[in-house]
């Protein structure tokens, strides 16, 4: 056990040192659009075609911002808006360190974010109760899409609570502060 909660600190601090540009201080004149979509399962494409090239789609993660009319890359010089069908990042790892109420869940996404579900990086079901889209807040409102191994893993985690208005619900703790996953 103390080998898995080694590698649990040591993603959490992998997370920490990542340094990601300042992009909520860049307000460039420049702004426009480029033919950059991502798509639901996650994957950058460019003029129509996947970008192939891990390094590059990590960099243009490092600096995608969600203002008001939508997803954009900014750089110091210019903003240029792109199309993202669902979240632009995808929940690909799930580990978890302690239990119950003193358990921490982390979360490690395709571009290789690393968070802990937690009051600043909250957890949200959207969807529809008989097909649930689980998504985590990474940073300043961009979110990753849980994919289904990861959900089935957290479901997994989670606690049957009868504490809501007569009907059972699912939870799991995290950060300690319980997260809702749905009606069971």
């Amino acid at each position: 056990m103390s080998r898995l909660n080694s590698l649990f600190d040591e993603l959490v601090a992998l997370g920490a040192k990542r340094a990601l540009p300042p992009v909520a201080a860049w307000h460039p004149a420049h702004t426009g659009s480029i033919d950059i979509r991502i798509a639901a399962d996650g994957t950058w494409f460019h003029e129509g075609g996947p970008i192939r090239r891990e390094g590059l789609v990590r960099l243009f993660a490092s600096i995608l911002r969600r203002d008001p009319e939508g997803y954009c890359l900014v750089t110091p010089a210019e903003r240029l808006f792109i199309v993202v069908d669902d979240a632009p990042f995808i929940a690909t790892t799930i580990e978890v360190k302690g239990e119950g109420v003193s358990q921490d869940v982390l979360f490690v996404t395709n571009v290789g974010d690393v968070v802990v579900l937690s009051p600043e990086h909250p957890l949200r079901i959207g969807g529809t109760p008989s097909s649930p889209k689980p998504y985590v807040e990474v940073r300043s409102g961009l979110e990753a899409l849980l994919s289904r191994p990861v959900f089935y893993r957290l479901v997994d985690l989670g606690q049957v609570d009868g504490e809501s208005e007569g009907s059972d619900v699912l939870r799991v703790w995290s950060a300690g502060k319980r997260f809702t996953l749905g009606n069971v």
